[in-house]
């Protein structure tokens, strides 16, 4: 992190939006810091098993995920470690055949390829999938899927998507639904644009899709018909304690930040550390963060049984909440984007 990470941040955040398009999955300086990640052994640490990943508990991929978090752009693309795919890499892993592993995971699993998660609509409630329209007909040996979605995370330069679609309407509402695996090359599926989010459309994006009469092999279907749910609870799991255990590691850069920045600014006489105000931000803040960092570890497990468990809930909660708040105390000192770049490690109040 501090060698090769920190010190190009911007320029790779930069590169993302500039370089990624369809055929080029990572910019050049992503490419360089990947292969040498890979070289040291610090690639796919979030699988459990030994056979795809690093074999590392909840509690030791934790430890990791709270420092890649301090570049949430940037790092977790380093280690092979990024949304979406490492939701889609775990569904592969558990539900796969040896065929759609050998075409689909194993480009993953070494870094060629990404690819990207097509669930939600623009026609009906994201949050509710009951309500899901894209259909897929099974018509001879293969899928024939029509629809229109949105939000479809990492389109951009994907080779290929997981789509969850109807295959079942008269089924009831929890088996309606089954996953199915789209290269993004097959006719019929259009990438129509990267949706804005908070004024952003570049890089791997947040891309609207739609399905034209789209034909994939049968054998693209992803575990069993009608699995859908289930499937995507085992990807849903695991993803929210990635994304918790992350948003601690940007709570505390964040922290280190507003600490310099207090140290640093004079105002009204005086270095902002010495206003009471400036002081209760940020040790509200440190206790925040710390609170959310012990209710993780206690409630680790084996991570295949934590996707199931009660402790996800909490984990995501706990993490979640405590970089918005701290988030949104540094924003009243300064933006965040100007100020990446080498982290102010351990600066505290003077």
């Amino acid at each position: 992190m501090d060698e090769h990470v920190y010190p190009v941040e911007m320029e790779a955040m930069l590169a993302l939006d500039e370089e990624v398009k369809p055929g080029v999955p990572y910019p050049e300086i992503l490419v360089e810091i990947r292969a040498k990640a890979h070289e040291q052994g610090l690639w796919n640490l979030f699988l459990p098993d030994e056979e795809y990943g690093a074999g590392l508990t909840n509690w030791e991929y934790g430890i990791l995920c709270e420092q890649m978090g301090r570049s949430p752009v940037v790092a977790p693309m380093a280690f092979n470690c990024a949304a979406p795919d490492t939701g889609n890499m775990e569904i592969l892993v558990d539900h796969g055949s040896d065929e759609q592993k050998e075409r689909f995971l194993a480009p993953l699993l070494e870094g060629r390829t990404r690819s990207c998660f097509s669930m939600t609509e623009p026609e009906v409630s994201g949050s509710d999938p009951t309500t899901l329209q894209t259909t897929a007909e099974l018509d001879g040996e293969e899928w024939v899927i029509n629809g229109h979605k949105w939000f479809t995370s990492g389109a951009n330069g994907a080779d290929f998507a997981i789509a969850m679609v109807v295959t079942d309407p008269e089924a009831p509402p929890y088996t309606r639904a089954s996953m199915i695996l789209v290269p993004v090359d097959t006719p019929g599926f259009d990438l129509v644009r990267n949706v804005s989010v908070m004024g952003h459309d570049g890089g791997p994006g947040h891309c609207e899709i739609r399905y034209e009469d789209c034909r994939v092999p049968a054998a693209n279907l992803l575990g069993e018909r009608g699995a859908g749910f289930v499937i995507a609870q085992d990807r849903l799991g695991p993803g929210r304690i990635h994304h918790c255990m992350r948003a601690i590691g940007t709570a505390e850069r964040a922290i280190e930040m507003m600490c310099e920045r207090a140290n640093n600014r004079e105002s009204f006489g005086g270095p902002l550390a010495d206003k009471q105000f400036v002081q209760d931000f940020i040790a509200t803040s440190r206790m925040e963060v710390d609170q959310a960092r012990l209710l993780s570890p206690p409630r680790a497990e084996p991570r295949r049984e934590a996707r199931r468990g009660g402790c996800v809930g909490k984990w995501r909660r706990a993490g979640g909440r405590a970089a918005k708040r701290i988030g949104e105390r540094r924003g009243l000192t300064r933006r965040w984007r100007p100020a990446l770049g080498r982290p102010p490690h351990g600066v505290r109040l003077e």
